[in-house]
């Protein structure tokens, strides 16, 4: 059993699938403070469900949750409409490895990771069964400096669908940002998020974002610019 914040079905709104249909598993807690967060993640009494897939419109369900519980709801929303993947998402949803691993037995369906990328022995637990991996490299200026972390993380996930995200704003520093990207293997996708502002955190320039697409580019085969479009259309 875990304590899950909320499950439905909608629109992955960032990375290499954006505009996918996946089913969303936000699982509560996480290790880390990263100063743009825009998610609230603490534990809840009560999990909202949503009452059918895309309806927008939930029910609660007392948390913690089964195992048993979170598959059939899963199972539900996929028989009622076409699913690419199963996001497990937070927070940080590695908190919580034994409860993915328990659902990703249960059902059929590709499963989709997104993560922080620090805990790497965790994802050796699951690894498995994990199909995808959204993968955010946090840099230093917004919490703390996890880049050793971050390597063994990709050590682990070769092998798998692993692209990797980087939000960057204003106050993303030139030199956070030339050693993240001197620490990714060549061959992974690389995402630029411009930061969607929040609390004191600033929307970064047209010419920054260009100037580090342009130094990752140079290293990096595959580096793409992708927004938070889920906010732009106005749907979680």
């Amino acid at each position: 059993m875990s304590n899950v914040i909320e499950i439905f079905s909608s629109i992955q709104g960032e990375g290499k699938y954006v505009g996918c249909r996946q089913i969303f598993i936000r699982t509560a807690d996480c290790n880390l403070k990263c100063a743009y967060c825009d998610t609230n993640f603490a534990r809840a009494d009560f999990c909202n469900v949503e009452t059918f897939a895309g309806s927008m419109k939930f029910k609660q369900i007392k948390n913690p949750i089964g195992v048993g519980t979170v598959a059939d709801i899963v199972k539900k929303f996929m028989a009622e409409v076409p699913t690419h993947s199963i996001s497990f998402t937070g927070g940080e949803p590695l908190l919580h490895w034994q409860f993915i691993r328990a659902v990703a037995e249960e059902i059929n369906a590709k499963i989709f990771l997104e993560t922080n990328g620090t805990l790497y022995k965790e994802l050796e637990e699951v690894i498995d069964v994990v199909d995808i991996i959204s993968m955010d490299i946090k840099l230093p200026s917004v919490a703390g400096n996890n880049f050793e972390k971050h390597r063994e993380f990709m050590k682990v996930a070769a092998g798998k669908d692993l692209y990797v995200k980087i939000v960057i704003s204003a106050e993303t520093l030139t030199e956070e940002y030339e050693e993240a990207i001197e620490m990714i293997p060549a061959g992974i996708l690389l995402i630029l998020q411009p930061v969607t502002p929040v609390r004191n955190i600033g929307a970064i320039s047209a010419r920054k974002i260009l100037e580090f697409q342009e130094y990752a580019v140079r290293k990096i085969k595959d580096v793409r610019v992708i927004p938070q479009t889920h906010r732009l259309i106005n749907i979680f």
